[in-house]
């Protein structure tokens, strides 16, 4: 059964009498006050409340249409008040405030206020919903015709390669993950190539850049647990000594295991060449559960080698960090930049300056490559360089990065290096099983001792194999190896000795001394000869001298000048 219920007077409750068996109250009468309006005020008023009454049933969808009609015969103020507060949206609060306002002009009044604000909201509502149904059905409508478009071509068997290939490549596109510049991009792109002519010489441009878009791995890979036990023993098993070194990676291992989100810091190898530089990047890749991706910048002097070269030009593509990323197919591999001190810099630019946004922790996450223009994250990426010296690296790219140098080995790391390491995988290389030829410790002492002096153990390696190879040879013609000492065997195979440790000979007269030399590959040891002649008292220094031993020499004979007397010299 329903109700319709119209309200007389207004009453205000005094007290409640009783609750049962149901509710009775003692009220007192509250009548409206009849004010005195101005029949022109009257009148503007309720054709205001009349025009915002109506227009609000024209844009609600939940209020009938009738309900505008009957408010425009309503000709009493205070009905109208009343029949509109009974079919707007209000609070129970809005609505009791209204009961409780006296006159009919201030009840007017307080809904005309009301009907303001909701027709706003009523009129930004329909505006976002136009806006999304526009949205989508732009969406839906190429859709549809696309997927006619497709049938209509099945049909009359049209629906050759190259259109396969693109809806091919338009899937990709939508599976790649691509952050929302470069889906943009992406679609602008290829909407360009469906209507171009696969003759058209953009052609193959446009499609080159769109398959490197959707080739680079955008989407974040989820990766191993990092596990530092493992860790530390994959790289104790690569690497023989390296204590601060792997110390170093491990320690940054352990802030990767509690901060995935944590930026990577850039890593500088510096040492001589042979010592592990690269192979130790590797081993890091290994140990995180990473991919290995490498880049060597060695003799590089082009810019656009690091940044990639401009669309406009003919076979323009992207600078080898993202090339180098394509191939690891994953955004936070291990990335070794080998011979960082080598870069060139000329007219055509400075490869260290574009380092600069690469190895910046601060700028990397927003990499843009001059071929793709869209933004690539590299912060993801453990970036390690390595150089022989560090003089050549600019200041700025130096700052940048955090320099951990590696020494050359002793006599005693070099025989460990090469029983753990050099002649298991020289004996693999040869086809060699293991065991069936051996290298005694002494045979690599007299190996480092006399036949290389380096700081690290490249030429070892080749030695080793050259004496392995000897051995080989007698095996592939059927003889028998020869028993002999291991002077003997290592003479051989390798000839006469090449260095000789003849120091304590040489200085053992006055004139010679022993002298220490740099080098980016290491040390050396030369002797400084001096001879003195009857003359005017001159110093020639013959020889390739260096800037600082030449000072050395002139400060050794102004000494001897200066205490001549005292020395007993003859001035």
């Amino acid at each position: 059964m329903q109700l319709a219920v119209l309200g007389l007077r207004r009453i205000r409750l005094t007290e409640v009498e009783s609750e049962d068996p149901y509710l009775t109250c003692a009220i007192e009468m509250l009548p409206e006050i009849q004010e005195d309006i101005l029949t022109i005020e009257r009148e503007a008023l309720m054709r205001r409340a009349i025009a915002s009454f109506q227009q609000l049933v024209s844009l609600a969808p939940h209020l009938p249409a009738e309900l505008a009609g009957a408010a425009g015969a309503i000709d009493d103020p205070l009905h109208l008040a009343y029949y509109v507060a009974n079919h707007i949206r209000l609070t129970t609060e809005q609505r009791q405030e209204i009961l409780e306002l006296d006159s009919s002009k201030a009840k007017l009044e307080r809904l005309l206020g009301h009907m303001s604000h909701e027709l706003e909201v009523l009129e930004l509502g329909r505006k976002i919903q136009s806006q999304a149904e526009e949205q989508m059905g732009k969406a839906q409508r190429e859709y549809f015709l696309r997927e006619q478009l497709k049938a209509i071509q099945r049909e009359l068997g049209e629906l050759d390669t190259e259109h396969a290939e693109l809806s091919e490549l338009r899937e990709r596109i939508e599976k790649a993950g691509l952050p929302p510049e470069a889906k943009r991009e992406a679609d602008r792109e290829i909407s360009r190539l469906e209507r171009m002519p696969e003759a058209a010489g953009e052609y193959s441009m446009v499609r080159t850049y769109l398959e490197w878009l959707t080739e680079l791995p955008w989407a974040a890979d989820p990766g191993t647990p990092i596990d530092i036990a493992e860790a530390r023993r994959i790289l104790d098993a690569d690497h023989y000594g390296l204590e601060k070194i792997k110390r170093r990676i491990l320690e940054f291992l352990a802030v990767r295991k509690l901060n995935p989100s944590g930026k990577s810091p850039i890593l500088c190898f510096v040492g001589p060449p042979g010592v592990g530089k690269t192979s130790l990047g590797q081993s890091i890749a290994k140990a995180t559960g990473r991919k290995f991706a490498r880049a060597s910048l060695g003799g590089v002097h082009d810019e656009a080698e690091i940044r990639g070269h401009r669309r406009t030009y003919i076979g323009a593509m992207p600078g080898r960090i993202l090339q180098a990323i394509r191939r690891a197919e994953s955004n936070d591999p291990v990335f070794i930049l080998d011979e960082v001190d080598k870069i060139g810099a000329d007219w055509r630019g400075d490869p260290s300056s574009a380092l600069l946004e690469v190895l910046d922790p601060e700028q990397n996450k927003d990499f843009r490559d001059n071929y793709l223009d869209v933004p690539f994250d590299l912060s993801k990426v453990m970036f390690i360089t390595t150089a022989n010296s560090l003089e050549t690296i600019p200041p700025a790219l130096r700052d940048r990065m955090e320099v951990l140098h590696l020494s050359g080995y002793t006599e005693e790391e070099k025989v460990q290096i090469a029983e753990r390491f050099l002649i298991p995988k020289q004996v693999l290389a040869h086809g060699l099983n293991p065991g069936e030829v051996t290298i005694s410790e002494e045979a690599i002492r007299l190996i480092i001792r006399e036949y290389t002096r380096e700081a690290g153990v490249r030429n070892l390696e080749r030695e080793i194999a050259s004496l392995l190879r000897r051995d080989v040879a007698d095996i592939a013609s059927g003889k028998k190896l020869k028993r002999m000492d291991d002077t003997k065997r290592v003479r051989a195979a390798l000839g006469k000795r090449r260095f000789y440790d003849d120091v304590a000979e040489r200085i053992d007269r006055p004139g010679i001394a022993t002298g220490l030399v740099w080098t980016p590959t290491g040390g050396e040891i030369i002797f400084v000869e001096a001879t003195i002649t009857p003359g005017k008292g001159e110093l020639k220094l013959t020889g390739q001298l260096g800037e600082v031993m030449k000072e050395s020499a002139a400060a050794g004979l102004s000494y001897l000048k200066s205490r001549a007397a005292e020395i007993g010299i003859d001035p």
